[in-house]
């Protein structure tokens, strides 16, 4: 087994951490340690130590979710000494395979929630980052303010000393470092959302609003929210993809992680506490995100799960394949290049045409294996953020709706579950209930409209714009994707 008996004696071709995990201080708790993390924050971090930049950031990781799979994990974690290996692979299939050692601890909050909250209560504690999905922020689409109605809120609310929510954790610890006069930490969320920073905010003193206002008023004061963008490509790992990973690297490793080569951060340096010197390691220190975010989101992500969802119904599995259909490259292209490249502004220096192109090879990375299921997954809370913006700016300038609105067509009709070749299988939708679900199955095509994947836009939604994503929807079912792809 992967642990810390085994680091001097790694495998060949295994690099491992160049300094002692063991002397490694926490500074940092990271809500949500799913792989994304670990190949994307973790692995900056861990880049910081390994160019002799020393200092109290090592990661305790806190799982939020209950259950004989988390516990697994958690105990996975901690027999593992909290080490695990990350597989780096080119688009040309070079692979490079290091140990991570940043991770210090693991948590899982609903065992012990006392314990969480005295690691977050840790004056050494300066930054608490969060990847939670980006439905996890339980912002109201319609109003922008934070849902104090959330069943899991309210119970936070009325028992406030043993907490169950991320919000209910940070801000209750932040009250008790108030208290004990130990200062505020930072709240850095690493999610795929326009202005994360400034949604983060919005959620945590919307809780805090509910809770205490003068805490409240003390946390927008004090605690800082910066704004990133974060990129990284980073599949899934079954239990196939895990043998494979451990025969090529020589480990024992339970909890492998396999990204693509290519990483992005860009941060707003807003740290109320003090931070890692991650500039060192590569992120890209901005005042502003949102040229960044913009490209991005609209770019990468909105092709990325139009792209799963078309590859889906024609009973494609994997991105690579699916990218490889001349039909789906095609439009996929010409989304980018005639919908998004035309309505947005980049930031200086910034090709988008260079960036295009980075982003088909990306996903055509064949080694990467990631899944167009996994792509699609949360559908519903991904189209407000990568769709939004290029809808609404179609709309109000008049630009051609014909691919946008078959891209949204194919999202309703990837809900079905079902490929044009007959082949189940199951959306991951967590933010919707069954009949919600349902809806992209009943005889009106519209009927799905009401979904909240559409509240993004729902306020300036056009008769043309219903009737399109209709059409489509039609056309897709009576001719079939490749018959009614438009130019």
């Amino acid at each position: 087994m992967l642990n810390k008996a085994i680091l001097g004696n790694l495998p060949e071709g295994v690099r491992g951490p160049e300094y002692d995990p063991a002397t490694l201080t926490p500074g940092i708790v990271h809500f949500g340690v799913g792989n994304f993390f670990r190949a994307h924050e973790a692995w900056y971090v861990e880049r910081c130590l390994d160019r002799g930049k020393p200092g109290p950031w090592g990661i305790v990781g806190v799982g939020l979710t209950s259950g004989a799979r988390s516990e697994r994990k958690a105990e996975t974690f901690r027999a593992q000494d909290g080490l695990y290996s990350l597989t780096e692979v080119e688009a040309d299939g070079t692979r490079s395979v290091r140990v991570i050692g940043v991770l210090r601890d693991y948590l899982l909050a609903p065992a012990d929630p006392q314990a969480v909250l005295a690691r977050l209560c840790d004056p050494a504690i300066r930054i608490v980052s969060m990847t939670i999905t980006e439905g996890g922020y339980n912002i109201d689409e319609e109003t922008g303010e934070f849902r104090i109605d959330n069943p899991r809120v309210e119970a936070d609310l009325a028992n406030p000393q043993a907490p169950a929510t991320v919000f209910g954790f940070v801000v209750e610890a932040l009250r008790r470092r108030r208290a004990a006069g130990t200062g505020p930490f930072t709240v850095m969320s690493c999610d795929n959302l326009r202005h994360n920073g400034q949604v983060a905010r919005t959620a945590f003193v919307g809780y805090a609003r509910a809770y205490d206002p003068d805490l409240a008023q003390w946390i927008e004061a004090n605690v800082t929210f910066p704004c990133s963008m974060v990129d990284r490509i980073t599949p899934s790992v079954d239990g196939a993809m895990r043998d494979m990973l451990n025969r090529e690297s020589g480990l024992d490793d339970a909890l492998p992680v396999l990204a693509e080569g290519f990483s992005q951060w860009v941060l707003e340096d807003s740290f109320c506490a003090g931070r890692p010197a991650l500039e060192t390691a590569g992120v890209q220190f901005v005042s502003d995100v949102t040229g960044y975010e913009q490209v991005k989101v609209r770019m990468l992500n909105a092709a990325h799960v139009t792209l799963g969802a078309l590859g889906l119904l024609l009973g494609y599995r994997y991105v690579h394949d699916a990218i490889a259909d001349a039909d789906l490259h095609r439009f996929i292209n010409a989304y980018l290049q005639k919908d998004v490249m035309t309505q947005i502004h980049a930031p200086q220096g910034l090709d988008l045409d260079a960036y295009r192109r980075q982003v088909i090879s990306r996903f055509s990375n064949r080694a990467v294996a990631d899944t167009l299921l996994r792509i699609c997954s949360d559908g519903a809370s991904k189209s407000q953020v990568f769709w939004t913006d290029t809808v609404r700016r179609s709309l109000q300038s008049g630009h051609d709706l014909s691919r946008i609105a078959f891209g949204l067509a194919a999202y309703l009709e990837m809900l079905r579950g079902s490929s044009e070749k007959g082949e189940t299988y199951t959306p991951l939708e967590p933010t919707l209930t069954e009949g919600q679900v349902a809806l992209a199955r009943d005889p009106d095509f519209a009927a799905a409209l009401a979904l909240p994947a559409f509240d993004g836009w729902r306020d300036v939604q056009t008769p043309e714009l219903t009737q399109a994503i209709v059409a489509a929807r039609r056309a897709i079912r009576e001719h079939g994707v490749r018959a009614s792809l438009p130019d």
